[in-house]
């Protein structure tokens, strides 16, 4: 057969191929993605422009990655195993005191949803800024004695990057265990060199990956979004904040950066150290060290960590998520980067506003991602709608993830209002009980909301159709961001 026929007929071949390969993935979706909106997403784009959704699918898609959840699943039991042999969680008291308190009763699905209790006498400090956050991260990190555990999303190799990298150096040469998790995603672009330095001083360095074997390499959804510090047992950290010279407000055009981050310190840092061990294990199937203080305060506020992801046997931060929504009375404030709730979530804002509860949504002006920012902003205007209040913040990125409810329940943690961090993502989430803390939310978000913008009905209008247009197909990929 000559060849300027034989090419025609092989591209012709190529692309019934194609279609066929996207027919069938596109039934594999519908077979196996968790949601109908991620079902439907998937299957209607594999369908139509399998050209462009084939090899994405084969990387991102296939949500429920049946082997690897029984995999982690399988894991956390062995490490829970290995714990038990250490008298590990011996806080009866604190949760007592906590199970009697009426505030932490408002939220009645929460001791089933936390696989850790709730806790009393704890403190935390809200750290509502870069600066502010690292220079507590970095005084507690120097004064560290016996074990250092830091878990970031996103390391980066840059002046913050590298300050840390000394500070973890010297702690090690002062005979200090370190312990350093980096998500193999959000890290790709760490140099070797970086991770090799650390482990030539005597720090455990590992990256967090979905697992071994072929498939796993090709398997990019489940990520470690979790940001946690702990200090000899101690002292703990977890918020929005990873390590970069962006989330101190030094790279425009997202300058300055609006982020929020807590230091804790009582019972509930124990449970930031669990969550860090199942990470750990998971990474290198070793138990890190695991440390108490010889005794807790005696006062304090309530508090509980939710530490959730996709092996858990139920969807623990969107449901966490709307059991909150549901319990408010009074109000309901939450501030994120990425706003693309899920059916339930929406129907809860909705039903808040339908009570009377004064529902407000803090959202950034400028997009860092414009395909998620798209579909953020039109959930903004169906939002606007239904009567719950939009903000846009103006002076720089919004990227913290904070949720007040009434006068004494507050969330800070790292999960997004978006499918991927309800149900894709290991997050991590704290939850305080104290009318005192949740004041001082209170007046961190009133200061956000006058450098914000409050979306009116009008600016809807105001939008070119091309960018309604491109608002509505990001929307129908949102359930797949």
């Amino acid at each position: 057969m000559p060849l300027d026929f034989a090419i025609p007929h092989l591209f012709a071949y190529l692309i019934a191929a194609i279609h066929a390969l996207g027919m069938l993935a596109a039934v594999h979706a519908v077979l196996t993605v968790r949601t109908a909106q991620g079902a439907l997403a998937w299957a209607m784009s594999l369908f139509f422009m399998p050209y462009l959704t084939l090899l994405p699918y084969l990387v991102f898609g296939r949500s429920r990655f049946d082997a690897y959840i029984k995999a982690r699943r399988h894991a956390d039991k062995q490490m829970h195993q290995a714990m038990a042999a250490l008298n590990w969680r011996p806080w009866v008291d604190e949760a007592l005191s906590a199970s009697a308190s009426p505030v932490y009763q408002q939220l009645r699905a929460l001791p089933r949803l936390g696989r850790m209790p709730c806790l009393a006498n704890n403190q935390v400090q809200l750290l509502s800024d870069g600066e502010a956050a690292f220079a507590a991260l970095f005084s507690a990190l120097a004064s560290a004695r016996q074990v250092i555990l830091l878990q970031f999303f996103i390391i980066r190799d840059d002046r913050l990057g590298q300050r840390l990298q000394d500070l973890l150096l010297e702690r090690a040469a002062a005979g200090v265990q370190v312990f350093v998790l980096y998500d193999g995603v959000g890290s790709h672009a760490l140099p070797r060199h970086f991770s090799e330095k650390m482990r030539a001083g005597g720090i455990q360095a590992h990256a967090f990956t979905t697992g071994g074997g072929l498939l796993s390499r090709f398997q990019l959804n489940f990520r470690n979004h979790r940001k946690i510090v702990v200090v000899d047992g101690e002292c703990g950290f977890l918020g929005g904040l990873n390590v970069g010279d962006e989330y101190l407000g030094h790279k425009p055009p997202l300058a300055p950066w609006r982020d929020t981050h807590v230091e804790v310190r009582g019972p509930v840092v124990a449970c930031l150290q669990e969550s860090f061990a199942e990470d750990w294990f998971w990474a290198t199937r070793q138990l890190p060290p695991l440390l108490l203080p010889e005794a807790y305060p005696g006062e304090g506020m309530l508090c509980q960590l939710i530490a959730s992801g996709p092996a858990d046997p139920q969807e623990t931060c969107a449901l966490l998520f709307v059991e909150a929504i549901h319990s408010a009375r009074e109000r309901v404030w939450i501030t994120s980067p990425y706003f693309i709730p899920d059916e339930a979530l929406f129907a809860a804002l909705r039903l808040a506003v339908l009570r009377g509860v004064d529902v407000r949504i803090l959202l950034p002006a400028r997009p860092d991602h414009r395909v998620v920012y798209a579909a953020s902003s039109l959930y903004a205007f169906e939002a606007l709608r239904a009567g719950i209040r939009v903000f846009r913040y103006q002076p720089g990125f919004l990227h913290q993830k904070v949720m007040l409810i009434d006068s004494s329940v507050v969330a800070i943690g790292s999960a997004n209002l978006d499918n991927r961090s309800f149900r894709l993502n290991f997050e991590i989430t704290l939850l305080t009980f104290d009318p005192d803390f949740a004041a001082e939310v209170e007046q961190m978000l009133e200061e956000d909301l006058r450098n914000c913008r409050e979306l009116i009905g009008a600016d809807r209008h105001e939008l070119h159709r091309l960018q309604q247009l491109g608002m509505r197909v990001a929307r129908l990929i949102s359930p797949i961001l």
